[in-house]
């Protein structure tokens, strides 16, 4: 019998405040959502009814409660309650509260309870509570690794933590419930699974009971049968100290909040040779390797359905997923959205009380890639991008919106697997993970009952044509690249019976003549190909509604200004390339005003042989002259980011002139310097000249440096060259 309750879209926002050390980590800060009261009506846009939302102890009330400010969360939880969104809010997120506690603190309890009142009695309303974010995680990361304050690396500091941080969140809920008897406990927890080579099933076994310890806390599962009880024991608490701790956390939860991500499934394996030395540990008696499940497990893992029917046939509470997000490319973020979605309606259909999917980090995340130890700055976005002078909403908010209002997705890339469950998931040696309910990941996995729709890549010979064919492919991209003999773009004939039979949901234009000095002496054939077949192209899109994404060229600028270009500075070519260039965006723009032309510059990649830094790299290892200019400054652009980038933009359906380089001005023969630099080449047979002195026949500016007012979504260069060594093998 399916549950009476619809499964609902709510939101959350990354909001952790963690400690290293004395130094405060903190989300809000850097998403900028502590100073943006505009965010909440992009949130409510998307036509959510809650959210996981933040009044965090740490940001309050640092001082003590009497000098708490309160301001911020007015202003915040008030304009929610306007919007018609019901907050759950959350007081501790990865946190150990103010620099007077932390988790092993005896008084952390009574003081969160303490907050939580206060925050009960200002905000009366309030209805859904989470005291505490994931407490067992928590305790694993700050007391069993070390990883956040109080940096314990024990068995005992992971316990005192784990109970500390239950008995907060009863006494919380007992707070709150003085103020509201009708409040509700939303208790998150990461549900991973772990599989092992038979050796370690031990070692597996525990950790798959490990992992339900604060939710089997908190519902009173805790007495001496209970298969954790020796375990605790084992950690350093008396019997005595243990059993009186589980009466005190008694607070079964009014909803089960399971967040779950790709590579919260573990597998252990005692062949260290097999993976590399990072992911090596052990348990004092052996020695293995903990990686991610989905990288070795050869039928793929558990995923959210299986997770989801254990947790709810093992407490039968009601179940939300508070928790969803990728750190990918767009359409495997949507796909893995989804993916939870239908897992969420196959056991809504089957009987299980499941209220919510949660479409987690609004405004994305920094620097979890280092489970936030240290700030430097790596961006995960999410439902909205924020590398964009504004939030700009992504692919993601389409999806939830018709989530949310109850429209079905139509997008095409939802009918492809998420890599999770493809062949090129395996880094490792594929091992036979004991997964019974392995099936059940195929009954859920798209299997698109037509054909997808594919996208069409025009210029099959070009450097750039074979960089999105290669990309596509590992993206999981559906694609047919085209040669100008199968569809020529400055035929109409020619383009209109391609899309016919075709029907693309997208077509990307990456054929064009480049050859920048010939086209002096031959510019009818430059404007033909690069201006009126970009113009043929944009029409038959705009008929047949294809989406189009087409380049144009730093060369549209004429080297008068010594900032970086930006969207709206006006096109000035110098040479008879640019000049085509610049009337192709006007005359695509005109055409087909939805589609999307990127302004790039300077390619170099790992694929072809052609590129400057490839040829540079080539002719100074040999010891040959190579000449370059020293006072042309540019902005170099990495392929593999650009195509990435522009895949993105594609599928998130943005359109007009973008600028995509990878973030520098450096002069060409600084370039071959750096290149030199990093592969530990010889740069004595480099020559620098200024550009007059090169023989070039096409006049070029000497500054054409790209920026942006739209968004700064490419790698800065240093991180792009070492990528291409890393990618050349």
């Amino acid at each position: 019998m399916a549950s009476k309750y619809p499964v609902e879209i709510w939101a959350g926002l990354e909001c952790t405040v963690n400690r290293v050390g004395e130094e405060y980590f903190d989300q809000l800060e850097r998403n900028g959502h502590a100073r943006r009261l505009d965010d909440l009506e992009l949130f409510a846009q998307l036509g959510i009814k809650k959210i996981r939302y933040p009044v965090l102890w740490e940001r309050i009330a640092p001082n003590g409660l009497e000098n708490a400010d309160w301001s911020w969360a007015d202003e915040r939880l008030g304009r929610l309650r306007e919007l018609g969104i019901t907050p759950i809010v959350g007081l501790v997120h990865h946190g150990s509260g103010p620099r007077d506690t932390s988790l092993v603190d005896p008084e952390f309890p009574r003081k969160l309870a303490q907050f939580a009142r206060a925050v009960a009695e200002r905000y009366p309303w309030v209805t859904h509570y989470t005291p505490i974010n994931e407490p067992l995680t928590t305790a694993r990361f700050s007391g069993m690794y070390g990883h956040w304050y109080p940096h314990g690396r024990d068995n005992l500091t992971f316990a005192r933590a784990l109970f500390g941080q239950c008995q907060a969140i009863a006494l919380s809920m007992r707070a709150i419930r003085e103020i509201n008897p009708n409040a509700l406990l939303v208790q998150t927890e990461d549900l991973g699974k772990t599989y092992s080579t038979p050796k370690l099933t031990y070692q597996a076994g525990l950790e798959n009971e490990r992992r339900w310890l604060s939710l089997d806390l908190l519902c009173g599962y805790i007495t001496p049968i209970h298969p954790m009880w020796g375990y605790l024991l084992y950690c350093g608490l008396s019997a005595e100290e243990l059993k009186v701790a589980c009466q005190s956390v008694y607070c079964p939860p009014d909803i089960i909040g399971i967040n779950h991500y790709v590579t919260s499934e573990r597998f252990l394996d005692e062949h260290l040779e097999n993976y590399p030395a990072w992911t090596h540990g052990g348990n004092g008696w052996d020695k293995y390797a903990d990686v991610d499940a989905v990288r070795v497990c050869a039928e793929s893992v558990a995923g959210a359905y299986t997770l989801l029917k254990e947790a709810w046939e093992r407490y039968n509470l009601p179940l939300a997923v508070t928790e969803v997000h990728l750190n990918c490319t767009r359409e495997e973020q949507l796909r893995w959205l989804y993916e939870v979605w239908n897992a969420a309606q196959e056991l809504q259909n089957e009987g299980a009380d499941i209220r919510a999917i949660t479409a987690w980090s609004l405004l994305g995340s920094y620097d979890w890639n280092s489970l936030v130890t240290r700030s430097v700055g790596y961006y995960e976005s999410g439902v909205f991008d924020l590398r964009s002078p504004n939030p700009r909403p992504t692919a993601i908010a389409k999806l939830v919106r018709d989530l949310a209002t109850g429209n079905q997705p139509n997008h095409p890339l939802l009918a492809t697997p998420g890599w999770w469950h493809r062949p090129q998931r395996l880094l490792y040696p594929a091992v036979s993970c004991d997964n019974s309910t392995r099936e059940l990941n195929s009954k859920l996995s798209p299997t698109p009952l037509h054909p997808t729709p594919p996208l069409v890549i025009v210029g099959a010979k070009g450097t750039l044509g074979q960089a999105f064919a290669r990309l596509c492919e590992l993206r999981g991209i559906t694609y047919r690249l085209l040669t100008r003999q199968e569809m020529d773009i400055t035929n109409p004939e020619s383009v209109n019976a391609v899309l016919d039979e075709l029907k693309p949901w997208a077509v990307v234009n990456a054929a064009g003549y480049v050859r920048v000095d010939d086209a002096e002496r031959e510019p009818h054939i430059c404007l033909k190909i690069n201006t009126e077949g970009a113009a043929i192209l944009a029409t038959a899109c705009a008929q047949h509604h294809a989406a189009l994404l087409t380049f144009s060229s730093d060369l549209v600028f004429n080297g008068a200004v010594t900032n970086p270009y930006i969207e709206s500075d006006n096109a000035a070519p110098l040479n008879v390339y640019g000049c085509s260039k610049a009337l192709a965006e006007k005359l695509v723009l005109q055409a087909y005003p939805s589609s999307l032309v990127i302004r790039t510059s300077a390619f170099f990649g790992p694929w072809d042989e052609y590129n400057f830094v490839t040829i540079a790299l080539r002719e100074l290892s040999a010891g040959n002259t190579f000449v370059a200019a020293e006072d042309a400054v540019v902005s170099p652009t990495y392929v593999p980011d650009l195509v990435h980038v522009s895949l993105d933009l594609l599928i998130d359906g943005e359109s007009g002139l973008w600028h995509l380089a990878n973030k520098s001005a450096i002069a060409w023969a600084d370039l071959a310097r750096l290149a030199a630099k990093q592969a530990g080449v010889s740069i004595s047979s480099l020559v620098a000249l200024p550009t007059e002195e090169l023989g070039l026949i096409a006049p070029r500016p000497t500054y054409s440096v790209l920026g942006s007012d739209r968004g700064q979504l490419m790698p800065c260069l240093d991180t792009a060259m070492s990528r291409y060594f890393d990618d050349r093998g």
